[in-house]
């Protein structure tokens, strides 16, 4: 048997429907405010990451997939999404048009790294970007959106940990300081790292390996070396998501792992039963990115999400996700006649609207009836050539086990009307089951 690769899923059933549903509250979500949704290939020439993400990064180093295609050109799987946006952003002159360019992507990413829950070597990232604008209200703004997103999709307990790299002087001063910090020290650390303080000494506090070590905790931070124009801008986002009602805390720790970030960076996490500081995604200013890949001189922001992580985060919070996982109806027939009808009319009442199934395997009846139950059907639609011919049909209620015999033409309506009575029900009932407090559950509560 040929088996999935290693670090790969298949996503398939309720499962399936989850990832669906996330993703519509992100396309609603991103539809609000203004964001267009953009798709790049999923493989681009080597060179675009290398320059882009860094290559000094372990992204670069380490994790990507690397391919001649058959015209001996360099090729590389997308391990994340920016540099492909900002590709396009140069290659189609999207800076001459109106700015600043608001767009979100939802696609699969290529990592060679270990798997391990919520990380795979094929991963789902979901992400927005802000090309063309340098005011700090972009920063906020992004931050905002992404917090809400999660909040829509009913996750609690989220956390933003925030700070600033500064500009290119406060970065290169902090730089310096990090570079006379570690070096006396080298001995003491990994053989990464030993090769990081020449490459990109930021790097080294990323390292999982020396991470719990007194020499990285002790380290020093990137708050400590912002010139007072960074500083004014730090304390500007600060007072913006005040303003978006964002909770956060400062973390000068947070450096992020690519090489194009500058100014704002930040990291959404969440605790989880099981997993404190679950971290779902983040991202930074890039106002340097565009320039790099050959293109004018732009401020940009962005984030990132792996839905694989907010999946899990989900089902460790116990949420419950609004899927459709029923039919409006199952359609059932024994004799030819009676099958050619419901291919007629599971395609009359698909087109009404209703969520509608039938029999494909030509089996018995009372088999048939399991069918409906594993589908979990609302309403069994039984057909019998007699009751045709009288242009009559016998519908079932699948949960009160109510039958009626009901002309043909009405049908629609039928279902129309009792379909919306029982989804009103249930409503109510998940309002009865959500609501814990003891005034409005009273016996006078109305």
């Amino acid at each position: 048997m040929i088996a999935k690769p290693k670090g790969t899923n298949d996503l398939y059933g309720k499962e399936a429907k989850i990832w669906k549903y996330v993703e519509e509250v992100i396309d609603s979500v991103m539809e609000k405010y203004h964001y267009n949704y953009m798709r790049t290939p999923i493989f681009e020439a080597s060179e675009l990451f290398h320059r882009g993400i860094g290559e000094a990064t372990d992204i670069v180093t380490k994790e990507t997939y690397d391919f001649k295609d058959r015209g001996d050109r360099k090729m590389t799987l997308r391990p994340e999404g920016t540099a492909g946006i900002v590709r396009s952003f140069i290659e189609h002159k999207m800076y001459g048009d109106s700015l600043p360019v608001k767009v979100y992507y939802n696609g699969t990413m290529y990592r060679y790294e270990r798997p391990q829950a919520g990380r795979e070597r094929e991963l789902t990232q979901f992400g927005m970007e802000v090309l063309g604008s340098n005011d700090p209200l972009s920063d906020a703004e992004i931050i905002s959106v992404a917090v809400n997103i999660y909040k829509m999709l009913g996750l609690k307990n989220i956390k933003v940990e925030l700070n600033s790299l500064g500009d290119k002087e406060s970065r290169d001063n902090y730089r310096e300081a990090l570079v006379n910090y570690f070096k006396p020290q080298l001995k003491d650390l990994c053989e990464d790292c030993n090769e990081r303080i020449t490459k990109n000494p930021l790097r080294i506090l990323d390292c999982k390996i020396d991470a719990e070590k007194d020499i990285m905790k002790n380290a020093p931070t990137t708050i400590e070396y912002l010139n007072e124009e960074s500083q004014k801008r730090f304390n500007q986002v600060k007072e913006y998501l005040d303003i978006l009602e964002v909770e956060y805390e400062v973390n000068p720790k947070i450096v992020r792992g690519l090489d194009y970030y500058n100014h704002t960076v930040f990291e959404i996490k969440v605790d989880t039963e099981g997993v404190s500081n679950l971290a779902l995604g983040g991202g930074g200013r890039y106002n340097g990115l565009v320039k790099q890949l050959d293109g004018p001189d732009t401020a940009c922001i962005g984030f990132a999400t792996g839905l694989d992580r907010v999946i899990m985060a989900l089902q460790a919070q116990n949420v419950k996700v609004p899927i459709k996982d029923y039919l409006d109806c199952f359609i059932m027939y024994v004799n030819e006649e009676e099958k050619k009808y419901a291919i007629y009319l599971s395609q009359e009442l698909r087109m009404a609207g209703f969520i509608c199934d039938t029999e494909y395997t030509e089996r018995g009846l009372k088999a048939q009836f399991k069918q409906a139950d594993r589908l979990n059907s609302k309403y069994l639609i039984i057909l019998n050539s007699e009751d045709l011919n009288n242009g009559q049909l016998k519908i079932k209620n699948n949960k009160t086990k109510e039958e009626e015999l009901i002309e043909v033409e009405y049908l629609i309506y039928y279902l129309d009307e009792h379909l919306t009575e029982q989804d009103s029900f249930q409503i109510d009932d998940l309002m009865q089951e959500s609501c814990h407090c003891d005034d409005c559950c009273s016996d006078d509560h109305e």
